[in-house]
């Protein structure tokens, strides 16, 4: 892999790291799904006008922008908002792996390897030390719910990871602009529901320079321009080559969320983020052994890197 690539592995594994970090910021004056709304309408918007629709049916699209970005950032902004550490967000949200092997092997009949199998048992152990280590931190069980908002996170990603083997050859970008249409009025009307007309007018009306920041940074770096450099390795790579970059962002979002925004984690959560983190690299090394790919272990906790798994058959 030539150096210049390798630099742009580990600037990508960087910028979804600490998008992390740039959501939590953007929560500080938005509410969860309203931020979820924005940061999509300008993932779309003007794209979409440039953009030809990828030739898939508009079912997968829709399923898609459902599960995989609606319900995967509305969950996982909400258990942020509602006090997720931005750092072990970043480390929680891996469990789609597990979800993606379980329904893949339901719905596709796709028997999971040995290794994916000790990868997934491992990452549900990894989980359970981390919620010991929220109760231990003196949350009690109410810290645990955030936490669990945040695996329902990842069981969206993992049905959207399912839904997206059918989009495998489409054109990754138009995935990204077309389904980011599905998000926006379906969060904004969530939001007026849970958080009422006049929170969602005053945040729209309101909007402050973190949000601007916030939406500048998951849209413009974290989504599009992350997106493309990771496609552009993807395609002059094997996915075994490009996809360990990817396994970098939980630790870079801990030491993110550590850095800037003093969030220490307890012995307990680092443990079972590192056991978290080992789980999922073991469910990867099939296809670091040259078997083919599939969309069993997304390779990272942003975005439009799990769509890359049902184009490029590699998160997200």
């Amino acid at each position: 892999m030539a150096v210049r690539h390798v630099l742009l592995g580990l600037l990508v594994a960087l910028v979804w790291g600490v998008n992390f970090v740039a959501i939590d910021f953007g929560l500080t004056d938005t509410p969860p799904l309203v931020l979820v709304a924005l940061r999509f309408i300008f993932v779309a918007v003007p794209l979409v006008f440039f953009v030809p629709r990828p030739e898939l049916p508009w079912r997968t699209i829709v399923g898609i922008g459902l599960f995989m970005s609606a319900g995967q950032f509305g969950l996982l902004f909400t258990a942020m908002q509602l006090g997720l550490p931005a750092g072990l967000a970043a480390v929680v949200l891996q469990c789609q792996m597990v979800f993606t092997l379980i329904i893949g092997a339901v719905v596709l009949r796709e028997r999971p390897t040995r290794m994916q199998s000790i990868g997934g048992g491992l990452a549900v152990v990894g989980l359970a030390i981390v919620a010991l280590g929220r109760v231990d931190g003196g949350g009690g069980s109410v810290a645990i719910v955030p936490m669990l908002i945040c695996v329902a996170a990842g069981l969206s990603w993992g049905v959207g990871n399912v839904i997206s083997r059918s989009a495998a050859g489409a054109n990754g970008l138009s995935i990204v602009v077309w389904s980011a249409l599905v998000v926006p009025l379906p969060m904004l009307g969530l939001s007026m529901l849970l958080d009422g007309p006049a929170v969602v007018g005053d945040a729209i009306a309101t909007i402050g320079w973190p949000t601007i920041a916030s939406v500048a940074y998951t849209a413009g770096l974290a989504s599009l321009v992350g997106y493309t450099i990771w496609t552009t390795l993807l395609g002059r790579y094997p996915a075994s080559v490009v996809a360990p970059f990817a396994l970098l962002v939980p630790p870079v979002g801990l030491g993110a969320g550590w850095l800037l925004l003093g969030e220490v984690p307890n012995e307990f959560e680092l443990a079972g983020s590192a056991v978290l983190v080992v789980g999922v690299a073991i469910g990867q090394l099939r296809r670091r052994r040259g078997t083919r790919p599939d969309a069993t272990s997304p390779p990272s906790a942003e975005v439009h890197q799990d769509r890359n798994r049902g184009i490029a058959r590699r998160r997200g």
